[in-house]
C-alpha cells in the first residue's frame, strides 16, 4: 500500500528529518524501522473532493504568497521552505501574513522584515496542519495574499556611486589619522558600489556645503559626511546639509546607538551625517539604513520612528547581528 504522509525520524541530537516519503509504497522490510521510529500504525488515506493533501497545500500556500527573488523546492513532512535567491532585503507585509494564519489549519512563519539577507538563506516557512484540508481554505489564502502581493520578496541590492566627505580639523591638518573613513568603506564592502570620490575637509559649513553639491553634481547616487554631528559649536555637519538645500528627513533617530544621524534628499539623492558611534560601535543605526538605501527604498520620517521599538542595541558579545533583536519591530 501507498504511504499517505512523510513519516519522521527523530534522533535527539543528531537528526531530525523525513524517514519515509509520501507515496513511499511500504514493504515488510520497512516496519523494523517504523516500530523505531515509534510508528506501530501505519495511515493510509484518500483525499475527497474539495479537500488537498497536505503536501498540494504547502505548495499553493507557498506559491500565493511569494514575489519576487524567492524560491522554494518539494515538500518535506507537509513543509515548504521558501529561500532567499538573491543577495538583498527581504520585505514582509506582515498584516497579510498575520490575516492567512487567522483562517487556521494553516502555518506561515518567515524571518523579521528588512533582514539583510544572502542567496540561498531560509526566510520563510509554509505547512497545512492537518493531514488534509479544505480546499477553499486554501482558496481563502490565496486571495488573501493576492490582494496584498507580494506579500514575500526579497529585494535586490543595486550599484550606487557613492562620495565620502571626512570632516575634523583635526583630520584636515593631519594631527591625527582618518578612523572613520575606513570604517565606512568596510562598511559599503558589502554592498555593489564604487567610490567616485572621496574627500577631507575641515569644520567648516560652506566647505562641507560645496563638496556635497559638488559630488551631487558628479553624480554622485549616495554622499556619507562622517563626524561633526553632535551639537558642540564646532561641529557644523548638520548645519552644512541643510545649507545645500536639502530636504531634511530626520536629525536625531530613536536607535541607540545612533541617535545623532541625519537623513536629507538632495533630489532622489540620500545624504547621510554619520554620529561617531559608528566608527566606534560594530553595529549602529547605520547598519539599519544601509540595506534599504541600496535597494533605493526612499526612507521618511516615520521608518525611523518605527524603528524606536527594537532600535536597542545591547552590544552582545559575540554580536550576532543581523540575526537578533535590534532593528527588528
Amino acid at each position: 500500500m501507498v504511504l499517505g504522509h512523510d513519516l519522521t525520524k527523530i534522533v535527539p541530537g543528531q537528526y531530525k528529518g523525513r524517514a519515509f516519503k509520501r507515496g513511499h509504497i511500504i514493504s515488510s522490510d520497512d516496519l523494523p524501522e517504523m516500530l523505531n521510529i515509534g510508528k506501530e500504525h501505519v495511515f493510509i488515506m484518500e483525499v475527497n473532493a474539495g479537500e488537498l493533501h497536505e503536501d498540494e497545500a504547502a505548495v499553493r500556500l507557498a506559491s500565493a504568497l511569494c514575489g519576487s527573488n524567492l524560491s522554494f523546492v518539494e515538500p518535506s513532512e507537509g513543509k515548504v521552505n521558501i529561500y532567499a535567491a538573491v543577495d538583498g532585503l527581504f520585505k514582509v507585509k506582515k498584516e497579510t501574513v498575520y490575516a492567512v494564519n487567522y483562517l487556521g489549519e494553516v502555518s506561515v512563519a518567515t524571518i523579521h522584515g528588512n533582514t539583510p539577507v544572502r542567496k540561498g538563506e531560509k526566510v520563510a516557512g509554509a505547512r497545512v496542519i492537518p493531514l488534509v484540508i479544505d480546499k477553499a481554505k486554501i482558496i481563502a489564502a490565496e486571495n488573501i495574499a493576492a490582494a496584498a502581493a507580494p506579500s514575500l520578496q526579497v529585494v535586490p541590492y543595486m550599484h550606487h556611486r557613492v562620495g565620502i566627505i571626512t570632516t575634523g580639523n583635526e583630520v584636515f591638518h593631519r594631527r591625527i589619522e582618518d578612523r572613520f573613513g575606513p570604517v565606512v568603506l568596510q562598511k559599503l564592502g558589502g554592498f555593489p558600489s564604487c567610490i567616485m570620490k572621496h574627500v577631507i575637509v575641515q569644520d567648516d559649513k560652506e566647505a562641507i556645503c560645496r563638496n556635497i553639491l559638488d559630488l551631487y553634481r558628479l553624480g554622485a547616487q549616495m554622499i556619507f559626511i562622517t563626524g561633526g554631528m553632535s551639537v558642540d559649536p564646532d561641529d557644523r555637519t548638520p548645519a552644512a546639509i541643510r545649507s545645500t538645500g536639502a530636504e531634511i528627513i530626520t536629525y536625531g533617530t530613536p536607535v541607540l546607538p545612533g541617535s545623532m544621524l541625519m537623513l536629507a534628499y538632495l533630489g532622489d539623492v540620500p545624504v547621510i551625517g554619520l554620529p561617531g558611534c559608528v566608527m566606534f560601535n560594530k553595529i549602529t543605526v547605520f547598519d539599519l539604513i544601509l540595506p534599504r538605501l541600496f535597494t533605493a527604498e526612499k526612507l521618511a520620517r516615520h521608518h525611523f520612528t518605527e524603528m524606536a521599538v527594537g532600535g536597542l542595541c545591547n552590544n552582545c558579545d559575540p554580536c550576532r547581528y543581523p540575526h537578533c533583536s535590534f532593528g527588528k519591530n
